[in-house]
């Protein structure tokens, strides 16, 4: 159930990205994608060590189910958060708010149940402060990606 949850997902995700994201969001936005993404690899990493999550079948299926939710449905959601409310402070802190809300308390339940993961030293809490601390992060970098992009002098073709 949770290997089909989890290529439904990315599949289905991508796809809609792929049709309907404009591909200049795509390509303005990629940058702090792969940013947060990275942040993510990097506690994925960090998880054996501290335990936070378990993932049954060993090492080969933690790596494909961090991979999956990494590149899945968060680099997904993440690029569509910032193409409607980049600029938008107030409406992204929202957004982001209630994602994030809906991810750590209902989601992250499911998710446990229909064995996705197991988590050992998160909680509801703990995950929505470290998502939602996440998202500003991410606008952080954009807004410095975005003053660096636009100092850059254009050559001319």
């Amino acid at each position: 159930m949770a290997t089909f949850f989890r290529i439904a997902n990315a599949v289905v995700l991508w796809a809609i990205v792929l049709s309907f994201l404009p591909k200049y969001s795509f390509k303005k936005y990629l940058p702090v994608t792969i940013f947060c993404s990275c942040i993510l690899l990097i506690q994925s990493f960090l998880n054996p060590i501290f335990k936070w999550w378990d993932v049954k079948g060993g090492v080969k299926y933690r790596v494909f189910d961090d991979l999956a939710f990494i590149f899945g449905p968060f680099f997904t959601i993440n690029l569509w958060v910032f193409h409607f409310t980049y600029g938008k402070l107030p409406l992204y802190a929202l957004s982001n708010f209630i994602l994030d809300l809906v991810y750590a308390y209902p989601l992250h339940s499911l998710f446990q149940k229909i064995g996705h993961y197991k988590s050992k030293k998160i909680t509801s809490k703990v995950l929505f402060i470290k998502t939602y601390s996440l998202a500003f992060l991410n606008y952080g970098f954009q807004k410095f990606i975005g003053t660096t992009n636009s100092s850059t002098p254009k050559s001319k073709s």
